[in-house]
C-alpha cells in the first residue's frame, strides 16, 4: 500500500541516517577528546557563518547588546559557532567530561549533596550554556537522583544512539510532551529531583523580561517548584581552555506562595529567566545564540527603519 511504501522508504532514510552518526561518533571518539572538540569548532565556525542561522544569531545579538560595536559582535557570532561546533561534537566524549575524569570543576558541590542527602526533590534550572550536557554529569556524579528532561530525535534510531551516549555516564532519560506531564510529576513524588533548560521560546507560556525585552518562557519549572513545595537550585556551566568546565551550583531559588498562584508563578518564571541572562551577560559566548528566543514583534521591530522608530518610539522593551 502507498503508506505502507512510505513508511518503509522512511525507515531506510532514519537508518541511513543513523548509520552516518554512528560512524561520526565512533570517529569523534578515536580522535579522542581535544581533537574532537577542535574539529567541531572549525567545522561550524567554517561553515556556520555561511547558512542562513547566521542572520538569526546577529540578530539575537543586536537585540541582547544593542550598545555593542559591529567588530564585536562578529567576533562574538564566530566565537559562538566555535563553542556550538565543539558542544555538538563533545557529545560523542561526554562519559570523559565528567568530574571523575578531571576536565570539570565544581562549585557549589555542598549545596548538590545537601540536595541528595534531604531526600526530597527540587527543580534544577540552566540554561543552554557552554556545554550543557556537563551540568547532567555533574548532578549523575553527585548523586542527586533525577530526571533529565529533553526533546526525542525525530529519527528514533539516532534518538537511541544519543540515548546510549548519554548513559554512559549514568543519566536516565525521558522526553515530556509538555510541562507538567504525568512522567514528571511521578517522578517527583518518588522524591526524584528534575532538571529542565528554561531559556527556549514557549509560545503557550506567560510573558517575561529577557535582556529588557518580552520572552514567552516555560511556566513547568515554577509550576513544579510550587506544586512539590520546594525551591529551584539553578545550575551553571562554563568553558574553560583545555576542553575544561567549571559548573556552579548557586543558591536556590525560594518561590512566592501567595494567594494568588499566577503571580507566583510569573514572579518564579521571571526569576528563572533573570538567572539566565545574568550567566549569558557574564560569558555572552556560552550561550546558543542559535535559538530563535525572542517573538516575532520584538524581531519585526530590529528591522525596523531608524526613521520610523524615532517617530513612534522604540517598541516593546516592557
Amino acid at each position: 500500500m502507498p503508506g505502507e511504501r512510505k513508511d518503509w522508504k522512511q525507515d531506510w532514510v532514519w537508518r541511513l541516517e543513523a548509520f552516518g552518526f554512528r560512524a561520526l561518533f565512533g570517529l569523534l571518539r578515536l580522535l579522542g577528546i581535544e581533537r574532537a572538540s577542535g574539529l567541531g569548532g572549525w567545522l561550524l565556525r567554517t561553515l556556520g557563518p555561511l547558512t542562513g542561522t547566521q542572520k538569526t544569531v546577529m540578530r539575537n545579538l543586536r537585540i541582547a547588546f544593542p550598545d555593542m560595536g559591529e567588530a564585536e559582535r562578529d567576533a562574538l557570532a564566530l566565537a559562538q559557532w566555535d563553542q556550538t561546533g565543539r558542544t555538538f561534537a563533545e557529545l560523542a566524549v561526554m562519559d570523559q567530561l565528567t568530574p571523575e575524569g578531571g576536565r570539570v570543576e565544581v562549585v557549589g558541590m555542598e549545596r548538590l549533596h545537601a540536595l541528595r542527602d534531604s531526600g526530597k526533590p527540587a527543580v534544577l534550572i540552566s540554561g543552554h550554556l557552554a556545554n550543557f550536557e556537563v551540568m547532567a554529569a555533574v548532578i549523575m556524579a553527585a548523586g542527586v537522583p533525577c530526571q533529565v528532561t529533553y526533546r526525542a530525535a525525530n529519527n528514533p534510531y539516532v534518538d537511541a544512539l544519543i540515548r546510549q551516549s548519554r548513559e554512559r555516564y549514568g543519566i536516565r532519560l525521558f522526553a515530556p510532551k509538555g510541562d507538567g506531564t504525568r512522567e514528571l510529576m511521578a517522578g517527583m513524588k518518588r522524591g526524584d529531583s528534575i532538571a529542565l533548560l528554561v531559556d527556549q521560546k514557549y509560545n503557550q507560556g506567560p510573558e517575561v523580561q529577557f535582556f529588557g525585552q518580552p520572552v514567552n518562557a516555560s511556566p513547568g519549572a515554577a509550576r513544579l517548584a510550587l506544586k512539590f513545595d520546594t525551591v529551584m537550585l539553578p545550575l551553571s556551566v562554563v568553558r574553560l581552555p583545555g576542553v575544561r568546565f567549571r559548573v556552579t551550583a548557586h543558591e536556590p531559588i525560594a518561590l512566592g506562595r501567595s494567594e494568588d498562584k499566577a503571580a507566583d508563578i510569573l514572579a518564579g518564571v521571571q526569576a528563572a529567566n533573570r538567572f539566565v541572562e545574568d550567566r549569558v551577560r557574564e560569558h555572552p559566548v556560552d550561550w546558543f545564540w542559535v535559538h530563535r528566543r525572542w517573538p516575532d514583534k520584538v524581531y519585526a521591530a530590529l528591522d525596523r527603519p531608524a526613521s520610523v522608530e524615532r517617530r513612534n518610539g522604540p517598541s516593546y522593551s516592557g
